[in-house]
């Protein structure tokens, strides 16, 4: 399957947001006197302005198209995607410790039913098929930016245990 739509606009990234606000990363680090995890290089740099910059650049419609060639959402489904602005809450960030570019995927939430969350939502099957495919894109935005836009070589080897975005 493939998805026929046009190439959003990529996300703002704001650098007000830590990324280990997300439930869904985990960036490895050193803690300060606050507990607050940081990268031992440079405790404030996610190198999102960077990322930005590469995602304008032709990163962002190149993922974009990659991943719509294989897309597992029709047309209708992004619709919802589209009219919800899900897009726009992405967020992309460079992960020192493991030497790769991070990502907090949007989606759509458990309560969807009983917040009437969209009227076009009908099933778990479309929600959770929203929900994969924006992180599915999410993952395809980070290969190609750090294959293709970037090239921040680290002098260490990541650890196995590394967790998936």
């Amino acid at each position: 399957m493939s998805l026929d739509a046009t190439t959003p606009d990529p996300p703002d990234l704001s650098p007000a947001v830590d990324p280990e606000e997300y439930e869904d990363a985990d960036l490895g680090g050193v803690s300060d006197e606050d507990g607050a995890m940081h990268d031992e290089a440079d405790p404030n740099d996610y190198r999102r302005s960077e990322i930005a910059d590469a995602l304008t650049a032709g990163a962002w419609a190149e993922a974009f198209g990659r991943w719509a060639a294989t897309a597992k959402i029709d047309e209708e489904t992004w619709e919802v995607v589209d009219d919800l602005d899900l897009v726009a809450e992405f967020d992309f960030f460079w992960d020192g410790f493991a030497g790769r570019i991070g990502y907090h995927a949007p989606g759509v939430p458990e309560d969807w039913k009983e917040r009437e969350y969209h009227p076009d939502l009908e099933s778990w099957a479309t929600v959770s098929g929203i929900n994969a495919g924006l992180t599915e894109l999410g993952q395809t935005v980070c290969d190609v930016v750090q294959e293709e836009y970037v090239d921040w070589e680290q002098d260490y080897e990541a650890p196995d245990d590394l967790p998936d975005f």
